[in-house]
């Protein structure tokens, strides 16, 4: 007996209609509509969980009736949106099991009542939720009761319709169950749209793998289609370890219960070769799978491959397989050719997550293109489609001058991937130059292990890279989620969020410093010392270091940093600087209190770290007779633009430390000045 009027007690009553005579249910379905004790809030949000057109299938269909009336079973029932969302027929059979399973009783795999009862695979995700194959199952809506034979039935609320494997009307033989070396050998008679395995078929039987794909068991197969083999000699490279590539074992992944970026071991996974598998979901909703060749050989390069899921979550007698538009772990096209893939996306384009980027270099010209063809070694920063979907971006990208400089700012000379970076950043904040030699790009990495996030600065832009180390014969892809070059923060929002300026931003904190950074209506130009910048103080200045970060001396502290922010009407880049230094010994710059006098050079040098392998020419600033390098000029933000120093504006003179105090030099003269001011006016009255 059900109890009550909550969720479970409606589910109840859309079970019962699956087994009353269609009149009656047709009643039992308006009462549950039109029930004036149900709040009008809830009969709202439940109609949308009525799956009155399942039943009305149900009813049509014998078997099934046949089934509810007389047997135990488990039937997992769509919602009235999945069927909107769903096309093509609904096979009420593949929804209905011949034994009853409560959520925490549904083992790996069920059979459904449909011919050859094909399977139904159960799996769950991190969070906890139970899927059926691709459909989840919704908590709180699962009912089990008794029918009139006394057999126990339960039913789950899903969120898609179940889609089993057909064959075409036009299928000369009967097809059912098929596993997944039968369904490679018979896909021409299968329901699959325009996807066609002739060639992956050939290659499969000219290394005799067919065992891998008969194999008994719960696998994850992915198909490459022979779209994805237009290159001509791309089918020869298909050999055993590629199609193990394409496998993994003992492993069941749907799309909407695969964890995001997790890889899965392949079974192309041994000592001398080791290539994992993982899934990911763009913003637009579009699925791809990636192979990572961690340790390759000879014929078999590092690096990973991306590929689009075409058709996915197809079940199988032994697991489930996924079309993709291409094989994986083959690298076989230059980065320009990897680029110029996605040209024709629409129609037989390899995939399309980096479509805008190309969008926009063909729109600037082509010469961003063809500068990258020229190449020998070379690493692209590509923003993801979603990167461009900004209205700061829309604005310069008519400008085809500043919009090259842009796109120059994501390509760099050398072949990159996340493990160079990692040895780079060893000692320090990782900074490579672009093809423009006075551009750098700073990497950093967050965390460690799995969790590990690498972030690239350029222009004033942080980005996170979203997939690493896509691999071309000639360089490497990152793909990003930010457009480099393009500001969209403000000098405090950028100063809050970068890691080599988290010291200067935690001294304005607590000394009220920052509050005026995020004005729009001000011009600010801000030399903001590095971290290690600071660090060299404690070792110049280990009494005052200590205090510059203690909140008791926040007066102190702002002061100081008043000293590196200049407010104006416009911006003073490093190149304005360098022209305005020569005409005169010191540039002149207004601050808050006062004015910064400086020179700035460029010199060549190491003027970045000890570490440094390379000699370039950089700013460097003359301050006090002393010689400070610019570690990362014109940092863009939308109020203003930052200039990242080696050291701060600070000398030993300019700090008095006495009974375990200090104060700025100047600050003192303030207060001689009006200690004298008042004793004058006494003096006066």
């Amino acid at each position: 007996m059900i109890v009550g009027r909550g969720p479970s007690a409606l589910a109840a009553l859309l079970l019962l209609c699956c087994y009353t005579t269609h009149a009656a249910a047709a009643d039992l379905a308006d009462k549950l509509r039109d029930d004036s004790e149900l709040s009008q809030s809830t009969a709202k949000s439940f109609k949308r969980l009525m799956p009155v057109r399942f039943y009305s299938l149900l009813e049509q269909n014998p078997v099934a009736n046949a089934t509810l009336s007389l047997r135990s079973c488990t039937i997992f029932v769509p919602t009235n949106e999945a069927f909107q969302r769903h096309k093509g027929p609904t096979h009420v059979l593949y929804h209905i099991t011949t034994a009853a399973f409560s959520k925490d009783q549904l083992e790996k795999t069920v059979s459904s009542d449909m011919e050859g009862n094909p399977p139904l695979y159960i799996t769950k995700s991190r969070n906890g939720d139970i899927y059926v194959n691709n459909a989840r199952i919704i908590p709180s809506l699962s009912v089990e009761l008794t029918n009139r034979e006394g057999k126990r039935q339960v039913m789950h609320i899903i969120d898609e319709v179940l889609e089993p494997l057909t064959a075409l009307p036009t299928a000369k033989t009967e097809i059912n169950n098929l596993d997944a070396l039968q369904f490679i050998q018979k896909a021409d008679q299968l329901s699959v749209g325009d996807n066609k395995l002739r060639t992956y078929r050939s290659q499969l039987a000219l290394m005799k793998k067919e065992s891998l794909y008969n194999a008994p068991g719960a696998h994850t197969f992915l198909l490459p289609v022979d779209e994805g083999f237009k290159i001509t000699t791309r089918s020869s490279l298909v050999d055993g370890k590629v199609i193990d590539g394409h496998v993994i074992p003992n492993t069941v992944i749907f799309t909407a219960a695969s964890q995001h970026d997790e890889p899965k071991t392949s079974a192309a996974f041994e000592d001398q070769l080791k290539v994992t598998v993982s899934f990911f979901k763009q913003k637009d909703g579009k699925m791809y799978v990636k192979s990572n060749t961690i340790v390759g050989d000879a014929k078999h390069p590092e690096g990973v491959v991306l590929s689009e899921i075409v058709k996915a979550n197809i079940p199988v007698k032994n697991g489930v397989i996924h079309l993709i538009r291409r094989p994986l772990m083959i690298i076989d096209t230059t980065v320009t050719q990897f680029l110029q893939s996605f040209k024709f996306v629409n129609d037989n384009g390899e995939n399309g997550a980096l479509r805008k980027f190309l969008e926009v270099i063909m729109d600037s010209g082509g010469a961003v293109l063809d500068g990258i063809n020229n190449l020998s070694e070379v690493t692209i920063l590509a923003p993801s489609n979603e990167a461009w979907n900004t209205s700061s971006i829309d604005n310069i990208v008519r400008d085809r001058k500043r919009m090259t400089d842009i796109l120059n700012m994501h390509i760099i000379k050398e072949r990159l991937n996340v493990e160079k970076i990692r040895q780079k950043n060893a000692n320090m904040i990782a900074q490579v130059p672009t093809v423009n030699n006075r551009t750098f790009l700073y990497f950093n990495i967050i965390g460690e292990g799995a969790d590990a996030k690498i972030t690239v600065e350029g222009g004033g832009v942080n980005a996170t890279i979203l997939q690493a180390d896509v691999a071309q014969t000639n360089g490497y892809v990152h793909i990003i989620d930010h457009v480099l070059g393009v500001p969209h923060t403000t000098v405090l929002g950028k100063l809050e969020t970068d890691p080599m300026m988290s010291d200067t931003y935690r001294m304005g904190q607590f000394s009220n410093f920052n509050d005026q950074l995020n004005n729009t209506q001000r011009r600010y130009t801000f030399f903001v010392p590095r971290d290690k910048g600071w660090q060299k103080t404690e070792l110049d200045y280990p009494s005052a270091h200590k205090k510059l970060f203690m909140r008791d001396f926040a007066y102190h502290s702002k002061y100081i940093l008043e000293r590196h922010l200049v407010i104006a009407d416009h911006v003073f880049t490093m190149k304005d600087l360098a022209q305005m230094s020569l005409t005169t010994d010191n540039v002149v710059l207004p601050t808050f209190r006062d004015s910064l006098k400086m020179k700035v050079t460029e010199e060549a040098g190491h003027l970045h770290d000890e570490y440094a392998s390379h000699e370039w020419t950089g700013y460097v600033i003359t301050w006090n007779y002393k010689k400070i390098n610019v570690y990362r000029p014109d940092v863009e933000c939308t109020n203003g633009i930052i200039h990242v120093i080696d050291y701060p504006l600070l000398e030993e003179k300019d700090i008095v430390v006495s009974g375990g105090s200090y104060m700025p030099e100047s600050s003192i003269c303030i207060m001689l000045a009006n200690l004298i001011m008042i004793t004058v006016a006494k003096f006066l009255n």
